[in-house]
């Protein structure tokens, strides 16, 4: 590809360039990623990758950035208006699960930088902007069941995200291990749908419980 078409064409080269980094971090992790397997990948040359990125370490905020954003974007673009709070908490729920089932590659990502503690997320100052939107939908819901008197009052939105995330990423990322020493494949559409039932009915149960009883 040549440099003129680089330049007529700089958005394009930066998606290539962080799709396939995405390949190298998932495979690899930033150690073991190469910066010359990356700019093949991309069809482009390693000086352009340092012109975006500056660096492999900001290649990869930039990759964990881009994941987050898709996230954050398809479930805020989620229309939970209609809905009856109870339903809206079971339709945002069962989409972010069903998008850490359907992008595995951001789970290993995700992984490999709890191995760093987040140094290299916390670099980024996109990142709570970036998840935000998802909060505020979610705080939004537990507004409305509380004005409507089906939910408890006082629930922390982000505890409560957080608790809600956790439910589906410890299935999706603990997959392999959880069949190995329970026997159940949680890939298997049966058992995840019911794990997924359970997961619902225990957040809705702790919504609508009263906490003076």
């Amino acid at each position: 590809m040549s440099e003129l078409r680089v330049k007529r064409d700089p958005e394009g080269t930066r998606r290539r360039i962080l799709d396939a980094a995405v390949e190298q971090f998932t495979k690899f992790g930033l150690a073991g990623a190469r910066v010359d397997a990356i700019a093949t990948a991309a069809a482009t040359n390693e000086r352009m990758l340092y012109y975006y990125f500056v660096s492999k370490e900001g290649l990869y905020v930039a990759v964990l950035e881009a994941m987050y954003a898709r996230f954050a974007e398809r479930e805020g673009s989620l229309d939970l208006s209609g809905l009856q709070p109870s339903d809206a908490i079971r339709k945002l729920a069962l989409s972010i699960w069903a998008y850490l089932r359907e992008n595995p590659q951001w789970l290993n990502l995700v992984n490999n930088e709890n191995l760093h503690e987040a140094r290299y997320l916390e670099r980024s100052r996109r990142l709570r902007e970036t998840i935000s939107p998802v909060v505020d939908l979610l705080r939004s819901i537990l507004e409305r069941g509380t004005s409507e008197g089906q939910f408890r009052s006082g629930v922390d939105p982000i505890d409560f995200y957080v608790t809600l995330v956790g439910m589906g990423y410890y299935i999706v990322s603990n997959r392999f291990t959880l069949e190995a020493f329970t026997g159940r494949n949680y890939s298997d559409l049966c058992n995840l749908e019911s794990i997924s039932t359970l997961h619902v009915d225990m957040l809705l149960a702790y919504l609508r419980r009263d906490p003076t009883a």
